[in-house]
């Protein structure tokens, strides 16, 4: 980009311009300087205001990645409109397509690469037919396959010229071929749709504003042939003495580095070209250490551990250390002070006798020219010579003291297309250019164009020439009016003369034609598309595809980027290279794709047709490929690789209803069966197999049994009839108040007016209800005081209440005639110590507002207390424990006078059926809601109570929840969606597969599919309040007819997903897997169906016979294989298919994974039934985990010995870490598998043996699984709910419970012989106790450090004194901190030192701030 003008008001010529490209498409053809991006702006500010523009954007196109914030601040600065700037560097994500219309919609422009916008043209995020202007800067780029090129491509897709935006491009030079630029002009205006114009009317004053600069042509001599003063041999000439085989070893590019030093020698001279390859090999050097240290480091960690390392400990070559030498020796005479391999030492005095004759004359240049105030540009070529000329300008003392240098390279791009980002030092040399910070840059074609720099007094041009563009675009950068343009020729080179000469003479010849092209030209002629740099011939065979559901666009010039994108998302360890596609062919070519892709071998090679050019065949094999894979469905309709679902679409394709605005607390209308509506059941509840109580209300209950202390059941329920409608009333009325009384009696405690929701009445012998067993008790509602109607028959049976205690309940044991209350109390008896029972009770009953009431006659009657009921909880499993007889005795035997009580008509029966009332009604919901769920939402004949138990949530403490069938039906959900997966999508690898099963099982999945099929209707949340009677109605909802009834509950959100996967737990449970795909297809899950595996995936019928090499697997597994050709797959390494072919075990690794998930948990879920959740999910975690697995595969199965495997680094580290894996244990992997790190590639050929297992047994899953536990055995015996957490783990619940909540675990470097390594530290208050603790990987780091810190902060003798210093709330450490007292503090000091002892051991790095706060401790 050029300096935009002073002010923003334009000039005339700019008008002019500005005129023409609102009359037509055009390319202002305008020196740098002009100011062409302000009649861009001028452009945009117009074009938006028009009613055509509406509901579209304006694109601006730049080709580097730093003029994208250059050009988008510009218009930001100057418009109100909205910008945005985007380029690769932000990591844009092309499939999310919400965020892609939010930034369209929100936006008006949008400024960035050209890459970017022909990828979202290519994938259907947005369309340029909703584009209103099309700004190309540089626009002379477009031509061959440059993106510019693509987008026009696209643009002239468009069939009708008004839906097309309007085209502005802007370059200083239009033309590139001199010898033919008639021709390239009309290749740049095909290309482009536009003119190509120039100013016509204002020549004079665009001369005046863009003035051009003195050109001046500077011969230097060619370069001596020796160089006699300098000191040698030369570095060079020590390092010829290696070998090859050396460099190859050391990892360093010789022919590389042997290239650019014998140029940096003919351009610069030996002193700069040895700087370089002084530079070059100290950064190898540095690298090689880097790597040994490393390496060495995770063997000694692992040492000490008593662990064989992964990493091979593998000393450089003797050669090395002999290089390394020579490096040194010459770093005094390259440098005064030289820290190893770098660039920013201190040189010493470079003499010019040691430099080219070219270099001499740009001093001499450079001394010419220099005036206070100067600012310069040098152009080269080569990034190592701007390099070096930046470092050894400085260096000669000529120039010492006058010159600051900095140097400015290219990008470079991507394998998508996308320019990588600047470097910072390259922005900050940018940035330091503008302010005059630096006052020359040296430079390769990266400052040609499009950076805005401030004009220069002098530029020079080291190198020569190459075509019209860089001799305009760099000429341009000296536009003062002052400005010199030298441009260096070797002497003699009359080559590079006749270009420069060429060049020169053809520039006005070549204005010309531009500017006169179209001077008459009305602007109705159709420009033609093809250009002549693709040619022709190919441009006519070329194809496009277009997806008709999307718009997105298959082309040549895309083809290729989008299978490099495929294969870079192909999942692959550090033991796999990068999956690329291979070519093979010249003119006709052919195409490989990796064969990771789980497609056949007919749709993994592709050959193209015949083409003129090589890459064009390359594209053209590509075109096919790509379109091919959009039929297999591995891209989708946009062009995109299948990533994972779509956000509004499950796997299956079928609707996710948004559920973003569900509130985290739910208030929901359950169902519930309690109301009293026109029509009365009754339902006999019998206890002990003897009928009670008759239970009535408005719906007719399912029948139900239910542990309460004794058998409970009831009886299904048979209509009430009544006589007329006076009798309804008046029965419903006693039926109501003797229920109200006999709640308050025996449960409550408390009395209520509120209609019940059921009634609970006597029966007589023939069962009906007793109306006058009723009568009797709602008459004397406080009791009756007449004891002439009581004998022994009442004993242990009636309910009496005292006077002066009114409503605590007693039950009758005996009248004791032979004491009064006048009686003296029985020795040792609770009255002894007192005169009479009278004197006690009048002590004992009187308070402040009420006098005891105790007769000095009749005799006292012992009682035993009668507790209320309990609060309504009841045994989901006979065999749980009963409850405790709720009558009670008193300790001593309880007296109360006899005429101070009064005795209740109530039955013993009824009695008893009232203290189980809580119980029932609740057992009754519950039965009643799981019914009602499983005829309602279609689900199999899941057991009542595993159904009744998973719709239970931990809210209503009823003594059993969903959380342990939650845990284990999440595993069932995981497998069963995999294994629909896995079949489903043939030809998905593992990435893929493992976004779909995410999403397929994430929250937000089963909160949708719970609220679609209206899950919240069936779900027990309520808690029990023994004082409050929770089944009360309205009067309104007492005369309701509808028996349905439903009762307002809260809970919250996430309940809903924990029984929807609680209740493919009690599934499972009950029918195993086919019960399970039954439930969740039911649920509208992601199953597949209800057809029953082995039904819905085949196998042969008979086995075959495996080969010698299986035959040991076969038989230490218990299982013969029917498909051979899985345990090939099972074995097979990705990094043996990148050479040889085949297909990887990873997407049966995939599926092992979930199989092992399901079948450890449901091994822990049988044999540990009272275990919790958590103490079911933590065993389950320590046994499907890397050591364990990898554990199992080395000593139960041998699997490493026939795992397939084509990396070296890979086969050792398995070797090293076998023979401890075989001499351990399965109790200490379970206990201290964190210490473990062994490599992956173990644990995952496990799981995808199980895999194969379960694919080749038809997904028997009960066959796979008596495998999977067989196999197992070692891990799965020593697992118990009671297993140790992680170190990780105990250091954060210990730091919990001690009230701290400044606990981190955090990366830190850690510094060992000047070397920085990543380390792991524990951080308490955001000071450092333990660490950095450097191990074998950042995992085994973590566990290490928290094991040393919790060991640290345990120790009563040791304890760190940051924790005395720790601000949260609740401070204080109980039972294992030490108080703060003078022994305390004595031994804080010593655990500080001992600290201090262990630090340097471990080179652990202590802070200075950890002195200063032990200091301060001990002083205190």
């Amino acid at each position: 980009m050029e300096d935009p003008a002073e002010s923003l008001l334009p000039r005339r010529y700019q008008e002019e311009v500005f005129a023409k490209a609102q009359a037509g498409n055009i390319i202002a053809a305008l020196n740098t300087g002009s100011g062409k991006t302000l009649i861009s702006l001028l452009l945009i500010r117009w074009i938006s205001t028009l009613e055509a523009s509406k509901g579209k954007v304006i694109i601006f196109l730049v080709p580097k990645v730093v003029l994208v914030e250059q050009q988008g601040n510009f218009i930001a600065q100057n418009t109100p409109l909205r910008v945005i700037k985007l380029h690769g560097v932000l990591d844009i994500d092309l499939t999310d397509r919400a965020q892609w219309k939010k930034r369209f919609d929100n936006h008006d422009v949008l400024v960035m690469t050209a890459q970017i916008f022909l990828n979202i043209l290519t994938h259907s995020l947005w369309s340029i037919s909703r584009v209103s202007l099309m700004i190309f800067d540089e626009c002379h780029h477009a031509r061959k396959n440059h993106p510019y090129n693509g987008i026009m491509r696209e643009y002239f897709q468009i069939p009708t010229t008004a839906c097309r935006p309007k085209i502005f491009g802007m370059t200083a030079s239009p033309i590139w071929n001199t010898k033919d630029p008639i021709g390239s002009l009309a290749t740049l205006e095909a290309n482009m749709d536009s003119k190509v114009v120039g100013v016509h009317a204002h020549l004079d004053e665009l001369h005046k504003h863009s003035p051009k600069p003195v050109e001046i042509i500077k011969e230097y001599p060619s370069p001596e042939k020796s160089y006699t003063n300098f000191p040698s041999p030369m570095l060079w000439d020590y390092l010829q003495v290696f070998g090859k085989h050396i460099w190859d070893e050391l990892e360093i590019p010789w022919s590389a580095l042997e290239t650019r030093y014998y140029s940096t020698f003919h351009n610069l001279g030996p002193y700069a070209a040895s700087f370089f390859l002084h530079a070059e090999l100290g950064w190898h050097i540095l690298r090689i250490h880097d790597s040994y240290l490393d390496n060495a480091q995770s063997v000694d960690r692992a040492a000490e551990m008593g662990l064989p390392s992964q990493v091979q400990l593998k000393s450089p070559p003797a050669d090395f250390w002999q290089i390394q030498q020579i490096y040194v020796d010459f770093e005094e005479l390259l440098f005064m002070e030289a820290p190893l391999a770098s660039m920013q030492a201190v040189p010493c005095p470079l003499s010019l006798t040691w430099c080219t004759p070219k270099i001499r004359t740009l001093v001499e240049l450079l001394l010419r020219y220099y005036r206070p105030g100067f600012q310069g540009i040098i152009f080269v070529e080569q990034r190592q010579i701007a390099t070096c000329l930046a470092q050894i300008l400085p260096m000669i003392p000529e120039l010492e003291g006058l010159l600051r240098c900095g140097a400015l390279m290219g990008q470079g791009v991507n394998i998508d297309g996308i320019e990588k980002p600047t470097p910072a030092g390259h922005k900050n040399t940018v940035e330091s250019f503008r302010r005059g910070d630096i006052d020359l840059l040296i430079a390769t074609s990266v400052a040609e164009e499009g950076l805005d720099f401030p004009a220069c007094d002098l530029v020079i041009r080291f190198d020569p020439l190459a075509h019209m563009v860089g001799y305009v675009q760099s000429r341009g950068r000296a536009r003062n009016k002052t400005s010199i343009f030298i441009v260096m020729i070797q002497k003699d080179d009359n080559a590079h003369l006749t270009r420069y000469q060429t060049l020169k003479t053809a520039e006005p010849e070549v204005n010309k034609i531009y500017q006169s092209r179209h001077a008459s030209d009305d602007g109705s002629s159709e420009d033609n598309l093809e250009g002549d740099e693709i040619g022709p011939d190919n441009l006519a065979e070329r194809e496009r595809y277009v997806v008709e559901s999307t718009g997105a666009v298959l082309t040549y010039d895309n083809s290729i980027s989008l299978l490099n994108r495929l294969c870079s998302l192909i999942p692959r360890d550090p033991f796999t290279p990068q999956h690329v596609p291979k070519y093979l062919g010249d003119f006709q070519a052919t195409i490989v794709l990796p064969s990771n892709i789980p497609l056949s071998s007919d749709d993994l090679t592709f050959t193209g047709p015949l083409r003129h050019s090589k890459k064009e065949a390359r594209r053209a094999a590509a075109f096919m490929a790509v379109k091919r894979l959009h039929e297999l469905e591995v891209f989708d309709d946009f062009l995109l690789p299948v990533s994972g679902s779509k956000k509004t679409e499950d796997a299956d394709g079928c609707p996710i209803t948004d559920v973003s605005q569900v509130p985290v607390m739910l208030d929901v209308l359950v169902h519930d069966p309690w109301t009293t509506g026109r029509s009365l059941w009754i339902h006999s509840v019998h206890i002990n197999n003897q009928p009670v109580a008759g239970l009535v209300t408005g719906t007719r209950l399912p029948p139900v049994d239910v542990v309460c202390g004794k058998p409970v059941y009831t009886r299904p329920g048979r209509p009430m009839v009544f006589e007329s409608e006076e009798d309804e009333s008046h029965k419903r009325r006693l039926m109501l108040e003797f229920t109200r009384l006999s709640i308050w009696l025996r449960i409550t405690a408390r009395p209520f007016a509120s209609p019940t929701s059921l009634f609970l009445v006597p029966l007589t012998a023939s069962c009906e209800v007793d109306f006058d067993a009723m009568e009797l008790l709602v008459a004397g509602p406080r009791g009756y005081p007449d004891w002439s109607v009581i004998n022994e028959d009442d004993f242990d049976n009636l309910i009496i209440m005292n006077t002066n205690q009114f409503g605590r309940p007693y039950l009758l044991h005996n009248i004791c005639n032979d004491l009064t209350p006048l009686s003296k109390p029985l020795p040792g008896s609770r009255e002894d110590g007192h005169q009479s029972y009278y004197e006690y009770f009048i002590q004992k009953w009187t308070g402040r507002k009420w006098t005891a009431r105790v007769p000095t006659g009749g005799p006292l009657v012992e009682v035993h207390m009668l507790p209320r009921s309990y609060n309504g909880s009841y045994a989901l499993h006979s065999e749980a424990a009963s409850i405790a007889d709720v009558v009670q005795t008193a300790p001593n035997g309880l007296v109360v006078p006899r005429d101070s009580c009064q005795w209740f008509a109530m039955s013993s029966d009824v009695r008893k059926a009232y203290e189980i009332l809580p119980a029932l009604s609740r057992r009754i919901s519950d039965i009643y809601r799981a019914h009602r769920a499983r005829f309602e939402l279609g689900l199999p004949p899941i057991r009542d109570n595993l159904l009744v138990e998973a719709l239970t949530l931990p809210c209503a403490d009823m003594g059993f929840s969903n959380q342990r069938l939650e845990t284990l039906g999440d595993a069932v959900l995981k497998l069963c969606t995999t294994v629909h997966l896995y079949n489903k999508f043939p030809h998905r690898h593992e990435g893929q597969l493992s976004i779909l099963r995410s999403s397929s099982i994430s929250n937000y999945f089963l909160l949708a599919r719970a609220k679609d099929v209206g899950l919240e209707m069936y779900v027990t949340s309520e808690h029990y309040n023994i004082h409050t009677w929770r089944y009360l109605e309205s009067v309104d909802q007492s005369l309701n007819p509808s028996a349905d009834r439903h009762a307002l509950r809260r809970y919250p959100r996430r309940s809903l997903q924990d029984c929807m996967e609680a209740i493919i737990g009690a599934s499972f449970l009950t029918g195993g897997i086919p019960m399970a795909l039954r439930t969740g297809t039911s649920l509208g899950l992601s199953f597949g169906g209800s057809i029953p595996w082995p039904i819905r995936y085949s196998r042969p019928p008979v086995a075959c016979t495996v080969t010698q090499y299986f035959l040991d697997l076969e038989d230490r597994l218990g299982y013969t294989f029917h498909r051979p050709e899985l345990l090939v797959e099972a074995v097979t390494h990705p990094s043996m298919c990148s050479t040889s072919g085949g297909t990887p075990y990873q997407r049966l690794e995939f599926l092992g994974d979930s199989l092992l998930d399901l079948v450890v948990l449901d091994y822990l879920y049988k044999k540990f039934p009272d275990a919790t959740s958590h103490q079911l999910s933590l065993p389950k975690a320590k046994a499907v985990c890397s050591p364990s697995l990898a554990f199992l595969a080395v000593r139960r199965l041998n699997l490493h010995r026939i795992l397939l495997v084509n990396r070296t680094d890979l086969t050792e580290a398995i070797e090293s870490y076998a023979p401890l894996l075989q001499s351990t244990t399965g109790k200490e992997i379970v206990e201290r598998g964190w210490k473990y790190d062994p490599p992956k590639a173990l644990s995952d050929v496990f799981e995808s043996i199980m895999g194969a297992i379960l694919v080749d047994s038809a997904y028997n899953y009960d066959k796979a699984a008596a495998v999977v536990e067989h196999a197992m055995e070692d891990i799965l015996s020593a697992l118990s709910p009671s297993i140790a957490w992680d170190p990780v783990s105990a250091l954060r619940r210990w730091i919990a419970q001690a009230g701290c909540s400044k606990l981190s675990i955090e990366k830190k470097k850690r510094l060992r012989n000047g070397i920085e390594r990543d380390g792991v530290a524990v951080l308490i208050h955001g000071m450092i106790i333990v660490g950095p603790i450097v191990a074998a990987s950042q995992s085994v780091s973590k566990f290490i450090a928290s094991e040393r810190a919790l060991t640290l902060l345990r120790d009563s003798d040791r304890a760190h004194p940051l924790l005395q210093l720790c601000d949260c709330q609740k401070t204080r450490i109980k039972g294992e901190a030490i108080a703060p007292t003078k022994n305390g503090i004595v031994g804080l000091q010593a655990a500080y030192f001992t600290e201090l002892e262990d630090t340097e051991d471990d080179s652990e790095v202590v802070t200075p701030e950890l002195d200063f706060i032990a200091d301060a401790v001990i002083r205190q």
